[in-house]
């Protein structure tokens, strides 16, 4: 039997974005740095609570408590009008959530993948940011003005996007800091996989493998090299375990907050 053709499958909007946020990610000189962390007590106390939180907001408020006392975790690399650092007050979480997009129903949709913004997670309760997680997941794009401001970039052309992303990675540090957050979250470790080196714009993107029995994981980041060392990242990494055993996990039993150190 004679095999057939196949078909052209045409862009849509969503991975026209998605090829533009990977040609800036790939000029960023990002390093993986892993810390096997053991995270029994912390599994447990998740397990307990009432509403159970996800993984990716307790990470995303483990890292924010690190970077509220290590202020180069919140500085991105710019490079005009002459490349230097811009230091965020404040930590703001972009947390990858896929949701279909496009019309029809159910198999007829694509998944997409869109990026959840938490300002001051170390500030915001688990539960809270959990329910929003939710609600972002499930809301209608044309609820979500800047997911929907870019598929319409999505869809000019070519030199016109690649300048806008251009020029709001690279101009103005506020600008960029609230548009694409200070640090980001990006895991499908649910679905029994874990991506080893994750690429972003972002000075730093955590990622996590799959919690096993023993309660422990594979946590990584990838981190922008020109905004500071892996010296630097190795004591994050152990500040962030010791944030979910402590603030994270007393939050998760339901004790009062302390004061932070």
């Amino acid at each position: 039997m004679q095999e057939r053709a196949g078909r052209w499958v045409g862009l849509s909007a969503h991975r026209v974005m998605i090829c533009d946020l990977m040609h800036f990610s790939r000029k960023l000189p990002s390093i993986p740095v892993q810390r096997r962390m053991r995270l029994a007590a912390v599994v447990e106390a998740r397990r307990q609570a009432s509403p159970r939180p996800s993984w990716p907001v307790i990470f995303a408020k483990a890292f924010a408590l690190v970077a509220a006392e290590m202020p180069e975790l919140r500085r991105v690399y710019l490079q005009l009008p002459w490349a230097h650092l811009y230091e965020h007050p404040i930590s703001i979480a972009s947390v990858a959530v896929e949701k279909p997009v496009g019309p029809g129903a159910g198999a007829d949709q694509e998944l997409a993948v869109f990026f959840a913004k938490l300002r001051r997670p170390d500030q915001h309760r688990l539960a809270a940011m959990d329910r929003y997680l939710k609600w972002f997941a499930t809301s209608p794009t044309k609820n979500m003005g800047l997911a929907r401001l870019g598929l319409w970039v999505s869809l000019l052309p070519w030199p016109i996007r690649r300048f806008l992303w251009w020029y709001s990675l690279n101009i103005e540090g506020y600008f960029r800091s609230r548009q694409y957050g200070t640090f980001g979250v990006s895991v499908y470790s649910g679905l029994g996989a874990a991506s080893l080196h994750p690429l972003s714009p972002l000075t730093c993107v955590l990622n996590y493998g799959v919690i096993d029995e023993a309660g422990e994981v594979d946590v990584r980041v990838a981190y922008d090299h020109r905004v500071f060392d892996g010296a630097n990242m190795a004591r994050a990494m152990a500040a962030i375990e010791t944030a979910l055993h402590g603030p994270i996990a007393a939050e998760l039993r339901g004790e009062p907050a302390r004061a932070p150190a």
